[in-house]
């Protein structure tokens, strides 16, 4: 699992830092017993966004949004919004600019979080999978992206440039560049090592192997997205 090597990490950030939040959206999320667990285990509570038919999978897996944001076109059964502080509820019109998950995003970056997550958007339509991804483009950055078969990271030089998981090795590890670039990556416990890699944009390490209990990925230069195969109850 991705133990307490990698949580203490991002636990030493977020004191450095300001509060995480997350993103709790629809698509293809973690298992609701397992998301839960990993929130509340948290020792600092984080603020949690629930966009549009993200609700149900927060519900399911026992949390409170802070907040619900949404044109609530996927939510089915709206009832479930009586429950909820009127001002808790941001409702946009179905025609706007943005996707809910990038307007959950936005919130939680007014609200002073530092690192975000989101929790949910896997699978379903490739539009969307696409727009998620591209977010981790932007100068404003999720930070790790979980859905119910890939738990994905951004580390980038300039940020959060290392990424340490301990698990039984086995699984599949693959690295994309982000960002213009220059890119230069190391690691340690790989089965072919990203040290000496030319990096270059279409250029990706696919279906990499950890070999070691411990990898650790950095980003020596540039940005990078790091998509580990899920593994049963890894936080």
């Amino acid at each position: 699992m991705i133990v307490l090597l990698l949580e203490s990490q991002y636990t030493k950030k977020r004191a450095m830092r300001k509060q995480l939040g997350i993103v709790i959206t629809g698509g293809e999320g973690p298992e609701p017993d397992r998301l839960g667990r990993m929130v509340n285990g948290m020792a600092e509570k984080p603020l949690l966004v629930a966009a549009d038919s993200g609700l149900i999978l927060a519900e399911a897996a026992g949390l409170t949004p802070d907040w619900i944001i949404g044109d609530m076109d996927s939510l089915g059964d709206e009832s479930r919004l009586r429950a909820y502080p009127a001002e808790r509820i941001i409702r946009y019109a179905g025609q706007k600019d943005h996707s809910d998950t990038e307007l959950a995003l936005a919130l939680l970056w007014e609200k002073g979080c530092g690192e975000t997550w989101i929790a949910g958007g896997g699978g379903g339509r490739l539009d969307h999978l696409f727009g998620i991804r591209d977010l981790f483009e932007r100068e404003s950055f999720p930070c790790r992206w979980i859905t119910a078969a890939e738990d994905i990271y951004c580390i980038d030089s300039a940020a959060n440039n290392c990424l340490s998981v301990n698990r039984t090795p086995g699984y599949t590890v693959s690295v994309f560049v982000l960002g213009g670039g220059p890119w230069k990556a190391e690691s340690r416990g790989l089965q072919w090592p990203l040290d000496n890699v030319y990096w270059e944009r279409g250029l990706y390490g696919l279906s990499n192997v950890a070999v070691e209990n411990t990898i650790t990925i950095s980003a020596a230069q540039g940005r990078f997205m790091v998509v580990l195969e899920e593994h049963g109850d890894n936080y």
